[in-house]
């Protein structure tokens, strides 16, 4: 059995791809998977890492401004077009899979032209360009979201959750978290994260909080400051605070999970996929920053759902450290947004997209 499996640029497009690619390992043990990627971009380095050889195409997105940029964008297509059948020609794989991000638009397009079935797996709740229009061509679409009826064929949508490689859905206990951090597990916790890079309005949040921290005896803070600010950061009041234990980067999400009672993060595909199946009280505060606004309509599928409280960045530096102490206060409304979340967790996401790939890929004739 072969496997290419195409797309990248973030995250939460690398990590997922990687937990599929553990899963369809676990089940067909002699497997032959390859990834495509884009050449500079993190897959190219986190791929091999992870264990799985990487082919990179010459691609990018469509700056959506006039910008010289665009100018090499048709040739970069066509070049990739063409390097994406040398690729399937030689390898020969029985399915291709998509996550999303530029390399998967030329690979998945090609195979399914060449008659290699294709799955993609869509990780927002509202869906990239790019997935749009590979839609029409693709057996199955494995998505993380309900309703998604809206922008693909019903027929073809299967609600799998997104893949995830971390074992966060382990339990630990308040105690065996809060020793990692040398905090207490008797206090209230609220977990502050802006991702490994970390986000300044998640930083300027707790950085404003300092008096609202200060006055209450009962609560502490766990807050993950991110590279980028670390210099800004780490070493203010508030992060020297003893209810406080701020780092640049938290190695150990599993019990950071464990140990929150209220979140305060970004609302990125990975980080709102790792809220569901840990089933914490959230606060999500997109970043305007992103391609198509996605995180704001992963924020918003949640808030609808009654799963998390959605606040802009804008006003988040005001109001989410505010709001995260008065859920801590009235403990039965903060039980309702925990249900509501780990009913979208999904644990078993990678195990369920590997046998829908394994089925396509059955199904289907080598080239």
């Amino acid at each position: 059995m072969k496997i290419i499996i195409s797309g990248g640029g973030t995250g939460g497009h690398i990590y997922p791809a990687i937990a599929i690619a553990d899963a369809l390992k676990k089940r067909e043990p002699f497997i032959d998977i390859l990834f495509v990627g884009a050449k500079g971009k993190m897959e190219m380095e986190k791929v091999p890492a992870a264990g799985y050889p990487i082919e990179g195409l010459w691609i990018s997105g469509l700056q959506r401004k006039l910008t010289l940029k665009n100018l090499s964008f048709p040739f970069k297509v066509m070049h990739s077009l063409m390097r994406c059948r040398s690729i399937i020609r030689k390898f020969q794989p029985d399915a291709v899979v998509g996550v999303g991000g530029y390399a998967s638009g030329p690979l998945v397009n090609v195979a399914a032209r060449m008659g290699v079935p294709a799955v993609i797996q869509e990780q927002n709740s509202y869906p990239g360009i790019t997935n749009k229009l590979l839609a029409k061509r693709v057996e199955k679409i494995c998505v993380a979201y309900p309703g998604m009826e809206k922008f693909f064929p019903a027929d073809k949508i299967v609600f799998t959750g997104n893949p995830m490689r971390s074992q966060l859905s382990k339990g630990f206990s308040k105690v065996e978290a809060a020793a990692v951090f040398g905090l207490d597990p008797g206090k209230k916790t609220i977990l502050a994260v802006g991702g490994s890079l970390g986000a300044r309005t998640i930083n300027e949040i707790i950085h404003q909080s300092f008096d609202l921290i200060k006055d209450r005896n009962d609560i502490q803070v766990l807050w993950q400051i991110g590279k980028l600010y670390a210099a800004s950061y780490l070493d203010t009041p508030v992060a020297n605070l003893d209810r406080v234990h701020s780092s640049v980067y938290i190695d150990r999400m599993d019990m950071a999970y464990a140990l929150a009672d209220v979140v305060i993060a970004r609302a990125g595909a990975i980080t709102v996929s790792e809220l569901c199946l840990t089933g914490k009280t959230s606060i999500l505060v997109p970043s305007p920053y992103v391609a198509e606004d996605h995180q704001t309509h992963n924020a918003k599928a949640l808030m609808e759902l009654g799963a998390a409280v959605l606040i802009a960045d804008k006003d988040a530096p005001n109001l989410a450290f505010r709001e995260a102490i008065r859920l801590l206060d009235h403990e039965a409304e903060r039980k309702t947004l925990e249900s509501e979340i780990k009913k979208l967790g999904r644990p078993a996401a990678a195990d369920e997209v590997a046998e829908i790939i394994l089925t396509a890929a059955r199904k289907g004739k080598r080239i």
